[in-house]
């Protein structure tokens, strides 16, 4: 039988092709080329900027981390959940009793599952915290360069963003998905602004995942886009906003811990319904809670660093208003405190809008308006911020004024390190209660109680009362080990009595004591 003979490559066909890899290989450095050499030294040095803000806070935030200044909440809780997502298993955290995604419809988290498979480590969590703050600026800049025609303005306008005092604070306050938003509601108002509408609704899309409040932001920029820039677009955003917060507190939330909402008693005057009802009724008492307890000076924290300059044109920043608005509302006190969280979600309509503001004026009047600004956020910054270096004033400290920066344990005070010493014997699978701080150190597995959990319930479950203390929780009996400071509070040496006899010391320093279940 006679063989086939196989089809041979030519010598014209080899050299033919080598020349179209070569081609392809030289068109991609072209390409790359062309793109490098339109890279401005603004645009290095907002990088530079980026890279510096995301070293800084991740170095100090995983210190302030290892000196034991995070907790189970806000910190232990995240770790934790996301740690079990990673393991593939329902995230619910025994921190605090509830499914991580009940708690808050935080879809966002899963999105730094893959982080976990890789870096499971405090670090992580910190690093992408601090990058996603501090790309807050890239949207300020883009704008700042479009409508000011000016790099250089861009990258001091987004520098004056990253020194507002509810930036830095929300990089030193553990860790809270919240910080997603400063990039992601700054990049949608770009998109809106520049009618980039692809851009505009991804980070719609993205902001939305971040928490079940966020329509709070959103919606006004819908209402913005409906009125400034396309109708049909604007609708489109607010309805799915809607459809979003529903679905995340009706559906999700309900679903999971019971409850559409647990901060239902954060609304004065009996909640919404009451609210309008005392507007209309006794708008006397509106005015006055918005005066109380020093919320009139949040708002002037909040919209200082600014310069005020925003009020020459406000619809954009107006697109802020909502979120300050609410957070003045409140009765929960950290919500008008600019420390917290809270405050990072109106800064970067604040930013934009600022930047709105500043090209409606003219030129020479510009320059001395983006002075103005510069000077209030260093000034600002120095006063109220969490910055390196220099003195700051908080007015509810003990010494108000001459509070250096960082203020926290090192990682090398002798409590953290004997705190790292009396766990490090404890098993990664075990079954552990804990002392809040040390928590956060022990969060990645799949039982973890913040001490007097689970032997008396405390702030656990779905209950919207921050004091609620109930009995003694099912899970009391699989504790295997107990970490508590050498020197109990009152409270919690009734709390430890009670249980005292079923376990025995396993190991003791001069801080910290480490309990093991007899015969366990």
């Amino acid at each position: 039988m006679e063989a086939t003979a196989s089809p041979s490559v030519t010598a014209t066909e080899v050299v033919a092709d080598h020349h179209a890899d070569r081609t392809r290989v030289r068109r991609l450095l072209d390409v790359l080329s062309a793109r490098a050499a339109r890279v401005t030294c603004w645009q290095l040095l907002l990088a530079a900027v980026i890279a510096a803000w995301t070293t800084y806070f991740t170095v100090v935030t995983l210190d302030v981390h290892h000196g034991l200044g995070t907790s189970a909440y806000d910190y232990g809780l995240y770790d934790q959940g996301i740690w079990l997502m990673s393991r593939f298993k329902a995230p619910f955290v025994t921190l605090m009793g509830r499914n991580l995604l009940g708690d808050h419809a935080s879809f966002i988290l899963i999105l730094m599952v893959p982080i976990y498979w890789l870096f499971p480590s405090a670090g992580a969590l910190f690093f992408v915290q601090s990058l996603f703050i501090a790309l807050g600026a890239v949207p300020v800049f883009l704008l700042g360069r479009r409508l000011l025609q000016s790099e250089a303005v861009g990258l001091l306008l987004g520098v004056c963003y990253l020194l507002h005092p509810a930036v830095a604070w929300t990089n030193r306050e553990n860790f809270h998905p919240d910080f997603f938003l400063g990039f992601f509601v700054g990049m949608a108002i770009y998109g809106a602004i520049e009618r980039k509408w692809r851009v505009y609704f991804v980070f719609v899309a993205l902001a939305l995942l971040v928490k079940e409040d966020v329509s709070l932001v959103v919606i006004p920029l819908g209402v913005w886009v409906a009125l400034r820039r396309d109708v049909r677009r604007g609708v489109v955003t607010i309805v799915a906003s809607l459809a979003v917060a529903v679905f995340g507190t009706m559906v999700v939330m309900k679903n999971l811990i019971g409850v559409s909402t647990r901060n239902g008693w954060r609304i004065p005057f009996g909640g919404p319904s009451g609210v309008i009802r005392e507007t209309i009724e006794r708008p006397g008492n509106v005015i006055e809670h918005f005066r109380s307890d020093g919320r009139p000076f949040y708002f002037w924290q909040m919209t200082a660093p600014f310069a005020w300059i925003m009020a020459r044109a406000p619809s954009v920043a107006l697109i802020s208003l909502t979120v300050l608005g609410t957070n003045m509302l409140s009765t929960f006190w950290y919500q008008y405190q600019i420390e917290y969280h809270y405050s990072l979600i109106p800064v970067p309509a604040i930013a934009m809008g600022t930047v709105w503001a500043l090209a409606k004026l003219e030129r020479r009047a510009r320059h001395w308006c983006v002075a103005a600004v510069a000077v209030m956020s260093v000034w600002t910054c120095l006063m109220w911020g969490a910055v390196p270096i220099g003195k700051i004033v908080m007015p509810w400290s003990d010494n108000p004024i001459g509070v250096s920066m960082p203020y926290a344990w090192p990682s090398s005070h002798p409590v953290a390190e004997a705190a790292r010493d009396i766990v490090r014997s404890i098993p990664s699978d075990a079954v552990v209660s804990a002392q809040y701080t040390i928590t956060a150190q022990l969060a990645r597995r799949e039982q973890i109680y913040m001490f007097p959990n689970p032997f008396r319930a405390v702030l656990y479950g779905p209950n919207t009362d921050l004091e609620v203390a109930r009995t003694r929780l099912p899970a009391a009996d699989d504790v295997e080990y107990v970490v508590l400071p050498l020197q109990l509070d009152a409270p919690n040496q009734t709390d430890w009595d009670a249980v005292d006899a079923d376990f025995e010391v396993a190991a003791q320093n001069q801080y910290w004591v480490l309990y093991h279940r007899k015969g366990g």
